[in-house]
């Protein structure tokens, strides 16, 4: 079987055992709830704007949310049109499978429809990446290109190896074989989310690419780096440190929104000491277990009692 070369250092594992540890404390806040629909809307939306403004797209966070909510944008077509189609590629990152070379064609060609001819396909001809005129990689032979996807989907869905780094050597190996025509980057920064989803579900909210793209020239130093040492050491240590950083603005950003639920739901019961499960869902966007979850922190916290039963009671704030 295929092996990728990349070595374990003693940094890799500790930012490996922190990642771990950053997971674990956010699964326990969230549970067994996904994010709140409005905090999952706006990472979605920062994750599609960055993994393209990485591949030069010029639409802004509030362009890509207009575009996603079916209002009409002023733009380039080319790049209103990759919006969409990011769009429609990352709805479907629950149901794809990360070891399946159909779904990873399924994907590009949606990802790519009306952008270039061979959506959906592996590419015919020679590619190489430029930085202006000048060649930086050159990609292998198209005729070598199923070979090694399928030495590569084969090697991620055997290995052993932690997926926090699996999926990294993945994302770079991925770089190198160049498979498509176009769309390497962003299909690349996609699977990387898809195999760590793998491990932990919470990695389909968790914005990397706005890490990524924050740093993008060290990105494309890591590459170039690993290209140079002939393994992908530099690319996971530096992929690691943009996930470390990416899981610590998610557990800030779910903590702004839980601050926000509770607001919503003492004003709401301010208002209307009557206030229904339902009339709570509405004010604050949460699903009715993510609605009753709030209820027991405020009532753990003493700052909301149930005053008779579940019909005919009332809540009563503490004072």
């Amino acid at each position: 079987m295929y092996i990728p070369p990349f070595n374990i250092t003693e940094k890799i594992l500790h930012q490996i055992s922190e990642i771990s540890e950053q997971v674990g404390s956010l699964n326990s806040r969230i549970g067994n709830d996904v994010p709140s629909p409005m905090l999952r809307k706006e990472n979605r939306i920062k994750t599609i704007q960055s993994s393209l403004a990485i591949e030069n797209n010029s639409l802004s966070i509030d362009q890509v949310t207009a575009i996603l909510e079916g209002k009409r944008v002023m733009g380039a077509p080319n790049e209103i049109q990759e919006v969409k189609n990011a769009i429609d590629a990352y709805e479907l990152l629950l149901e794809l499978d990360p070891f399946k070379e159909k779904d990873l064609l399924r994907a590009h060609r949606l990802m790519m429809t009306d952008l270039v001819k061979e959506n959906g396909r592996y590419r015919q001809g020679g590619v190489g990446v430029f930085d202006g005129k000048k060649c930086i990689h050159l990609a292998p032979s198209a005729d070598r290109v199923p070979m090694l996807m399928a030495d590569l989907l084969g090697w991620v869905k055997k290995t052993k190896t932690h997926p926090l780094i699996s999926s990294c050597v993945f994302h770079y190996e991925f770089e190198f074989i160049h498979p498509f025509a176009d769309g390497n980057g962003r299909m690349g920064r996609m699977w990387q989310t898809l195999l760590l989803m793998k491990w932990k579900p919470i990695f389909a909210w968790i914005p990397v690419e706005t890490i990524v793209k924050e740093h993008q020239q060290e990105y494309y130093a890591a590459i170039a780096k690993s290209d140079a040492d002939a393994n992908s050491t530099a690319f996971i240590t530096f992929m690691l440190q943009c996930l470390k950083l990416a899981i610590r603005e998610m557990a800030e950003s779910n903590q702004k929104s839980n601050q926000k639920s509770n607001q919503k739901i003492l004003a709401a019961i301010q208002r209307n000491p009557f206030v229904t499960i339902r009339e709570l869902q509405e004010a604050t966007g949460l699903s009715e277990s993510g609605v009753k979850k709030v209820i027991r922190q405020l009532k753990a916290e003493g700052c909301v009692q149930r005053i008779g039963g579940a019909k005919g009671g009332h809540w009563e704030l503490s004072v």
